[in-house]
């Protein structure tokens, strides 16, 4: 296994696990370190595949590929959580990887992530696990309807949720959560009356040194998120406790890269913890050009054991997703001289497809 007790020097090689939007970005960030990036997943012509020094294309089952994909870099990393814990096992007996599959099994898994948050002291909306129909109309009954019904895996920009309510069929929400995934076991979530949708990105790097960006704003449409105000208007407070949680969940997970944390901000000023990404982050796009360090150089920072960079916020900003059809108007976008416009490459544009974001930046 290759020695990452130091600092990966420039020229390093970096293997980074999925090939989406995230990891094209990251690798963009790790060449201007003077990194190289290796990225792997099962598509050909990926986002990060395109800017990447190297790319395996194979499934995340693959333990020959995984193997030869290890032995070509010196530290992985991953972009996504929707990866099995087999194949992350594989790969940390061969090369270190930042961060730990013990973070990945806690975050994939939404079970897991509400009952290590509670371990931690960390407060989140009520919940109960539901294993099948029968757990699920006890697991309702305890919250109380309206509910959210979730797959603990597998799941993101709303898929694989069912929202019940007095007139929802228990057995009609279940056959739904398990239509995105055939063997999902589910999680039923109190509805929180919130007043805001926040998130806080914490870096942490292997000395344990921790960097977080300000609390953001998010507001979602359909369930995919659509923009991201900076920062969010939040008393002084507030956005510190917020700060405190992400940097006490990165500590008690022992976490070596970037944590990105969802929160839900009430009427009655709790914080709760909604979800948590090991990686970069949506929310955190506009880091890109209207921070000191963006998100994806701190995560190469951080998994390349540097320094952290400083998080200092350079302007205000809002953050556009281009969903679909969206990313045609790059000429328009482009003609706003406040704009700044990433577009990840991708070939097909399908309702609901992330296709590139543009930020606003805003004068303080």
């Amino acid at each position: 296994m290759p020695d990452l007790t130091e600092a990966l020097a420039p020229g390093g090689r970096i293997g980074i696990l999925g090939s989406g939007q995230l990891g094209r970005m990251a690798a963009l960030a790790a060449a201007r370190l003077g990194y190289r990036c290796h990225a792997y997943g099962p598509e050909p012509d990926a986002p990060a595949n395109q800017v990447s020094d190297a790319a395996t294309v194979a499934a995340y089952d693959d333990l020959e590929a995984l193997s030869r994909f290890a032995a070509a870099v010196d530290v992985v990393t991953f972009e996504f959580e929707n990866i099995p814990l087999e194949t992350v096992h594989h790969l940390a007996a061969l090369v270190p990887l930042r961060p730990g599959a013990e973070v990945l099994a806690i975050c994939r898994n939404r079970l897991r992530e509400k009952d290590f948050c509670r371990g931690a002291s960390v407060p989140t909306a009520d919940y109960r696990a539901a294993e099948d129909p029968d757990s699920l109309r006890g697991a309702v009954e305890a919250i109380g309807r309206p509910c959210i019904l979730k797959s603990a895996e597998m799941g993101y920009d709303g898929k694989g949720q069912v929202r019940i309510t007095e007139q929802s069929d228990l057995e009609a929400a279940w056959t739904a959560m398990r239509g995105h995934a055939a063997e999902a076991v589910g999680i039923v979530e109190a509805v929180v009356d919130f007043r805001m949708e926040i998130s806080v990105i914490v870096a942490r790097g292997a000395d344990g040194t921790m960097r977080t960006y300000v609390p953001v704003e998010n507001r979602h449409r359909d369930h995919i998120l659509d923009e991201t105000i900076v920062p969010a208007a939040l008393p002084e407070t507030l956005a510190d406790r917020a700060e405190a949680i992400a940097r006490h969940l990165a500590q008690e997970m022992n976490l070596v890269g970037l944590l990105a944390v969802e929160m839900f901000v009430t009427h009655d000023d709790r914080v709760l913890v909604n979800e948590m990404a090991p990686r970069p982050h949506n929310s955190g796009h506009w880091s890109l050009d209207a921070c000191v360090t963006s998100q994806f150089e701190q995560f190469i920072r951080a998994v390349a054991g540097l320094p952290l960079g400083a998080t200092d916020r350079l302007s205000d900003a809002v953050m556009k997703n281009l969903l679909g059809e969206e990313a045609g108007d790059w000429a328009k976008i482009l003609a706003e001289p406040g704009n700044k416009l990433h577009l990840y490459g991708k070939t097909s544009a399908r309702p609901g497809r992330k296709m590139g974001h543009v930020t606003r930046l805003i004068r303080r």
